[in-house]
């Protein structure tokens, strides 16, 4: 095989990152269930020389499993070097506050996921760190938003719950112009859909009990960019304590084996749900990135690879209330608040991960009422869609 030829992104999610098993020749990574590791001579003076990351002392340090997999997601999303933590939340806190201190300044949006959202308003006051928030798909308003102390532009590659699309390449331009890092959250989007870091974006997290596990059987986290930037994010780890346990690490890897084919599938069940819901009469309002008549389907075209996500977002013709009802009627799809997993979920922004904001501030996201976003799963399309009609005939 020629060595210079790249590996397709469905061989990366069954072989990248997996550790081998020299002694039993087990072909997957073993869970190395372990606190702590024998040190030898050579350890001793690797501690010694500031190298703790390239042994293994402490698994809260580094731990074989999870090194698996972080090699695993580094590889997908085309970076130098990962790491795993214990939940997605961990993953962007620890993040942002090693790259973030008192007197700093963080551009961002209200349009996130709603933990991250909370985190940047509730907790980041505490520490001293200027937030302004911008519109993420007006240019001039990010310009005019950052400020000569901007050290992080932090945004979601497609946005929580409005499925809003940033463009990459003119946001890195302003943010490294300005001497500021670019991260981004890439959960929805995922590394087989899009890759930021080849668009300018410094450094990509992800809450991995999403698409890259895909079973919602695991809470995790990761964040992937450049040996550098990833060094100086797992000091931060090591202080704040949020690293991913091994038994996770290993469920991880094994849903990542079928990621690609697993995504393939949810792409094309989002574009049959979402021009289905187009169509219907009891619909008012229907938000895919697949669709022609989405907003900002040209530019969002320029960066894809092979779709665009499991996300669907509606209105129903109706209130609130209808939409609950809705939910109340759909037999296949589940109630619940996460996304990703290859079950169909439903769930509503105002009752779940939006309650805390007003109705008027919801209204000013674009989160109106009866509002539903939609986690297309892996089942089949005609049945997931039969359903939504039936609980949609029955409001």
């Amino acid at each position: 095989m020629d060595e210079k030829r790249k590996s397709g992104i469905s061989t990366i999610s069954v072989h990248a990152g997996g550790l081998e098993d020299r002694e039993y020749g087990a072909v997957n990574t073993p869970v190395y269930l372990s606190t702590t590791f024998k040190l030898s001579d050579a350890d001793y003076e690797a501690i010694l020389n500031g190298k703790a990351r390239d042994i293994w002392v402490y698994t809260r340090y580094g731990n074989p499993s999870r090194r698996a997999v972080e090699l695993k997601v580094a590889a997908l999303e085309g970076a130098e070097d990962g790491l795993a933590f214990a939940s997605g939340m961990a993953a962007i806190s620890t993040t942002l506050l090693t790259f973030l201190r008192k007197g700093d300044h963080l551009l961002t949006t209200l349009d996130l996921y709603g933990g991250t959202s909370y985190l940047i308003q509730k907790e980041f006051p505490k520490f001293g760190i200027d937030v302004t928030f911008v519109n993420p798909q007006d240019i001039n308003s990010i310009k005019n938003g950052l400020k000569p102390n901007t050290k992080v532009v932090y945004f979601e590659t497609l946005s929580n719950p409005l499925l809003k699309f940033i463009d990459l390449e003119a946001v890195a331009e302003l943010a490294h112009g300005n001497g500021a890092l670019f991260i981004v959250d890439n959960t929805f989007m995922t590394p087989f859909n899009l890759r930021p870091l080849e668009h300018g974006v410094d450094i990509v997290v992800h809450s991995g009990s999403k698409y890259l596990n895909g079973h919602s059987d695991v809470i995790s986290g990761f964040v992937v960019g450049s040996e550098e930037h990833i060094g100086m994010v797992w000091e931060t780890m090591l202080h704040l304590g949020g690293s991913m346990e091994p038994l996770p690490a290993y469920l991880v890897e094994r849903g990542l084996k079928t990621f690609a084919i697993r995504m393939e599938r949810h792409n094309s069940n989002a574009m049959a749900v979402a021009e289905f819901l187009k169509g219907h009469p009891r619909v008012r309002r229907v938000i895919y990135p697949g669709l022609d008549d989405y907003p900002q389907k040209e530019l969002i075209d320029r960066y894809v690879t092979n779709g665009y996500s499991g996300m669907v977002s509606f209105e129903i013709d109706g209130t609130d209330e209808d939409g609950v009802k809705f939910m109340h009627n759909l037999k296949i799809w589940k109630e619940a608040t996460s996304l990703g997993g290859v079950e169909s979920l439903v769930s509503m922004p105002y009752n779940t991960s939006h309650a805390g904001l007003t109705p008027e501030q919801r209204q000013e996201m674009g989160i109106g009422p009866g509002f539903i976003r939609l986690s297309c799963g892996i089942e089949d399309a005609d049945d997931l869609i039969a359903d939504i009609d039936q609980a949609l005939n029955s409001v």
